[in-house]
């Protein structure tokens, strides 16, 4: 069996264990866990479809392909000739992807999610960090971008993504573009689709995102891939063969959670406020916020090791996630989620204020 690099969270029990001993307990603020409800209408769209005895289909009902297809245009702004697939969940299609489309060398982020370096190690694929700019990367079989990022909250820029659509055409190199925060910038302007700068050619071109974070339906995994119909294709054969299908119930509580997007907007003013608030604290205990964009997360530094901010923020109840889980270059800094409910927050940075 291929070895694997150990499950970082594991190594955050100790800290864990400090927080829990503050006396007005932990507040976990290390992984990016959806923590409010579920919007009611989609329970109820779950649930008139509970009794589902048949296999469902992998490629998607009629009604799903097509709301799928109806928000990849009006809301990602893609164009042209593409197609959709729904998955379970985002991340076993990081994790797959190199495998399925066999790819001999990835590249991913210099401080990114580690689950693109663990699906190239687990496609037996050469892997290599690089920088945003598309102009300096080597040629590749798969190259992922991840804007708004996970960890740091980075937005890229119209250029740096006209830059990267360029690269996919001028290598032929596929690229997926990881978009799961898009729902959530700091400011009322929503970041960008790389298929929204395609010009109606998705040659190559992926773009995945998820419905645990916009919908808070981390526990239904429901997702999807839209772009390139070739690729989604091939995507889809191997899907078929590998029995990687998303339930039934599942696919129409998609379709009604793509069909509202009130409940999106909800969701983002409450992480935005969230956001405010612990920014704040945070400043006030001697952390400086880098990018944080957009997204779920504050990525700050206190100008020391990740894991002595860590330890830092553990003396006041507070579990957050040291930057080096995302790469050496995050050596120095921290990751704090901003997903806990309002009170937890505001308990968070009233301790990080009162000292």
């Amino acid at each position: 069996m291929r070895s694997l690099p150990d499950f970082p969270w594991d190594t955050l029990a100790p800290y864990g264990e400090k927080a829990r001993a503050h006396p007005g307990g932990m507040i976990d603020l290390s992984q990016g866990t959806p923590v409010d409800s579920t919007p009611e209408f989609i329970q109820k769209a779950l649930i008139s479809h509970a009794n589902s005895p048949r296999y469902p289909v992998t490629a998607g009902t009629p009604e799903l392909r097509e709301a799928l297809r109806h928000w990849a245009r009006e809301h990602l702004g893609a164009r042209g000739d593409f197609d959709v697939i729904p998955t379970i969940g985002s991340k076993e299609e990081v994790a797959w992807l190199p495998t399925i489309l066999q790819s001999k060398k990835v590249l991913f982020p210099t401080i990114a999610y580690p689950t693109y370096r663990v699906g190239a190690m687990i496609a037996g694929s050469q892997c290599e960090e690089v920088d945003i700019d598309a102009r300096q990367w080597p040629e590749s079989d798969l190259a992922w971008i991840n804007s708004p990022s996970n960890p740091t909250g980075r937005v890229h820029t119209t250029s740096e993504l006209e830059e990267v659509i360029a690269y996919a055409r001028r290598t032929g190199s596929v690229v997926a573009s990881d978009e799961c925060y898009l729902d959530f910038p700091v400011t009322e302007e929503r970041p960008q689709s790389i298929l929204a700068l395609a010009a109606g050619n998705n040659k190559n071109l992926l773009a995945l995102h998820s419905l645990s974070k916009r919908s808070n339906l981390a526990g239904y995994r429901g997702a999807c891939i839209i772009g390139d119909p070739e690729l989604i294709s091939s995507i889809l054969e191997f899907r078929k063969h590998a029995g990687m299908m998303v339930p039934l119930p599942v696919q129409h509580a998609m379709v009604a959670a793509l069909s509202d997007q009130k409940h999106v907007d909800l969701q983002a003013e409450r992480y935005r406020a969230r956001r405010t608030y612990l920014a704040s604290a945070l400043k006030n205990c001697g952390f400086t916020i880098a990018e944080s964009g957009a997204g779920l997360y504050i990525w700050c530094t206190r100008g020391e090791s990740g894991w002595a901010s860590v330890d830092f923020l553990a003396g006041f109840g507070i579990l957050a996630t040291p930057g080096s889980f995302y790469g050496a270059a995050g050596e120095n800094f921290v990751r704090v989620a901003l997903t806990a409910s309002d009170s937890d927050i505001a308990e968070a940075a009233n301790r990080l204020i009162a000292g």
